[in-house]
């Protein structure tokens, strides 16, 4: 069970759509709340008794196990229990056999997976060449190959969530991968990287930290590839509990797990009318962008203006 807390800067991002109005950062103690987890869901959440440091605002816990739908802002004695976010979280169990994973698929969804594998393959000449990353010393290839993905993709470049660019990420992939606490993957295309997968390690749970891919082989869904070509390699080691697809839903997540909790993010915040403020002008945001969505979708121009919102400037 994780219950190392960290006191770091935390941006509470204000956006309409894809686009970031704002991002006012606060000093919070944070915990990760993992799949190993032994806290039992809750069906409300209660401020933790540690001490606040001098200048923190409050406590935000990531990935909290909740039971039902939690109402997004409540006042709870000295704190405004805040909570953006709830989700299912979704995660594959690893103590099977790649061949009893794969039986968890439609004969449909095998053979759409199996077409994808060998369309990219055709497209390669014949044979996929991709590489796996773990041991120390191998990291910085990988680090420059996946850098080299990272800042073409949109995950980069509107929202400023590719793989990170920094050398203290540079030493902690190196850290992981002495103590053998990562894998990384990396698909190519005549000896070029088009997708990258980021897995760190804890306590024998497969964290999805990072996948990324070249738009421009977006048609030969590279990630897609990469993702399948990758289980089936972990599955081989034979090692790992569990493949933790972490907070935020998609249909690529939905698609490769096996199950699912609730989550939610769940912050507290300090009672103050600057942090009041705050929140309500997010909450006020976030209904603007939904009744706006709500009405460009009504008139079939939803998905035409979020192209636009992406790539006008």
């Amino acid at each position: 069970m994780n219950e190392t807390w960290h006191y770091q800067q935390v941006p509470l991002k204000i956006q309409l759509g894809d686009k970031i109005l704002w991002a006012p950062r606060l000093w919070l103690q944070v915990r990760e709340a993992g799949l190993d987890d032994e806290v039992p869901p809750v069906a409300e959440p209660i401020p933790p008794a540690n001490p606040l440091q001098v200048d923190s605002q409050g406590f935000l816990i990531r990935s909290l196990r909740v039971i039902g739908k939690q109402p997004t802002l409540r006042r709870q004695g000295d704190y405004l229990c805040y909570i953006p976010s709830q989700y299912s979280r979704y995660y594959i169990d690893m103590c099977q056999s790649f061949e009893e994973y794969k039986s968890k698929f439609s004969s449909k969804t095998r053979s759409t997976l199996n077409r994808k594998v060998r369309k990219y393959a055709e497209h390669c000449g014949g044979n996929i060449s991709w590489k796996v990353y773990k041991s120390p010393g191998e990291m910085a290839e990988f680090f420059g190959l996946a850098r080299a993905v990272s800042r073409i993709t949109y995950q980069e470049k509107l929202l400023d969530a590719g793989l990170p660019d920094s050398e203290e990420f540079r030493r902690q992939m190196e850290q992981l991968a002495q103590q053998g606490c990562v894998r990384g993957f990396i698909l190519f295309y005549q000896n070029q990287p088009v997708s990258y997968l980021y897995c760190p390690i804890s306590n024998g749970v497969l964290i999805y930290a990072f996948l990324g891919y070249d738009p421009g082989h977006m048609s030969f869904s590279v990630g897609t590839v990469l993702q399948w070509l990758a289980l089936e390699y972990l599955f081989d080691e034979n090692i790992f509990r569990f493949f933790d697809f972490t907070e935020g839903q998609s249909e690529h997540k939905k698609l490769f797990s096996t199950h699912s909790i609730q989550c939610a993010n769940v912050f507290f915040l300090r009672k103050s009318a600057s942090n009041l403020l705050l929140v309500r002008g997010r909450e006020l945001v976030d209904r603007l962008g939904q009744v706006a969505g709500e009405a460009l979708d009504r008139l079939g121009m939803k998905t035409s203006v979020k192209r636009l919102m992406r790539f006008g400037g």
